[in-house]
């Protein structure tokens, strides 16, 4: 039978290993890294505030009044007797009409009032004897019918050249066309020379008053009812003294130097745009706001007295597009909060629904966080180049 030979290793080659082994593990537990510590965030605590709401409208300027020049009565134009694009005052003569068959008709109407009036003086005396002599019989009931009829028809006579008199006047006038209204006259239709028909449908020229001036601006109905239920509501009040005042925004972007006041709202919707016209009235002295000009307006809505204002960039959108918010709960841990945006007002979003007052709403320090995350708070502030809590190692447990 074969003996199975067992070799026993040495003593000192058994230390050695034991000793490396020891060295070993050392090593590897010196590589370990340190634990990770809690990222840092920067929030803001929610807080109500007192906010003006506002709403910033397309519009386009008109003028306050305007005048088409017609002539009231047919003729030649003599003379045109203003500067195309000046100012112009109610009461200037613009147009001379010839006036010299106006003229012939008052002189004719003139002399025949007077015959007329000549005349019945003697009428009204004979009259007068006739009504005498009836009584003693030395003339015919007919004789002073006659008589009395004569009379009325000359005092009817008198009346009629009296209102031919005054229509001759008025006509004479009328060939001076003359400015209804005072404001900037534009270019005209007509030269010296040219035929004018009375109440032709083409008018000579126009007047428009420039100071003040309208701006109509377009509201969608959505918008409207949306206003009229935050009234409803309780959520905005119109108890401002400023509620009506409106501030002009020009076409290059700049502001214009008076407020506006806004007048009315139209009560008829544009059925091709689903939109009513808001009529504000804007001061123009100096003639900036010319009509026609494309502006844009600030109509004051309201004032929210429990408005919720957040930084915008504290809002991200999930992957459907809706609104979130991270925040600090309990125990230094994150939780997100879905969100009911307003509107932006400057580098805030106003916020309907999803906070309370007291949430701390992270601003700076949210990358790669995500909620049930332990982390350090501290207080944002605008401004500052915090960007955040360091980059995490993809093998640590809040990159998961």
């Amino acid at each position: 039978m074969k003996q199975r030979l067992t070799v026993k290793p040495k003593p000192g080659i058994v230390l050695t290993a034991l000793l490396f082994g020891l060295l070993l593990c050392g090593c590897d537990r010196s590589h370990q890294p340190p634990p990770f510590p809690a990222p840092e965030v920067a929030v803001v605590k929610v807080a109500l505030q007192q906010v003006e709401l506002t709403t910033e409208l397309p519009g386009r300027t008109s003028a306050f009044r305007i005048a088409e020049i017609r002539p009231q009565v047919s003729g030649i134009i003599q003379k045109r007797l203003f500067t195309e694009g000046a100012d112009v005052k109610a009461g200037d003569t613009l147009y001379q009409i010839d006036p010299a068959p106006f003229q012939a008709a008052l002189d004719n109407a003139k002399a025949a009032l007077g015959r007329a009036e000549a005349g019945l003086p003697a009428i009204r005396l004979r009259t007068i004897r006739y009504n005498e002599l009836l009584s003693d019989k030395a003339v015919s009931q007919q004789e002073c019918d006659d008589a009395a009829a004569a009379l009325r028809q000359a005092e009817a006579d008198i009346e009629y050249w009296k209102a031919a008199v005054q229509t001759s006047e008025i006509n004479l006038g009328y060939s001076r066309i003359i400015a209804p209204i005072s404001g900037r006259i534009g270019i005209s239709g007509v030269t010296d020379g040219a035929l004018a028909a009375a109440y032709q449908p083409v008018a000579l020229t126009t007047i428009q008053q420039l100071n003040p001036i309208y701006v109509d601006v377009t509201q969608s109905t959505t918008e409207l009812q949306r206003l009229k239920r935050r009234l409803n509501d309780g959520r905005l009040n119109q108890n401002g003294e400023n509620h009506n005042e409106a501030k002009i925004i020009l076409e290059d972007g700049m502001p214009y130097a008076s407020e506006g006041k806004l007048q009315f709202r139209d009560v008829t919707v544009d059925p091709s745009t689903g939109t009513v016209i808001l009529r504000i009235i804007v001061p123009n002295p100096d003639g900036t706001l010319l009509p026609g000009m494309f502006v844009r307006a600030i109509v004051k809505e309201g004032i929210n007295d429990k408005a919720i204002l957040i930084p915008q960039q504290a809002v991200t959108r999930d992957p459907k597009g809706n609104p979130v918010a991270l925040v600090v709960e309990a125990e230094g841990k994150i939780g997100q909060r879905m969100l009911t945006l307003d509107r932006a007002i400057g580098d805030k979003w106003l916020v309907s629904s999803g906070l309370q007052p007291g949430d701390q709403v992270i601003v700076e320090g949210m990358q790669r966080l995500r909620p049930g995350v332990s982390v350090k708070v501290v207080p944002f502030e605008a401004g500052s180049d915090k960007k955040g809590s360091p980059e995490m190692p993809p093998g640590s447990p809040q990159s998961k």
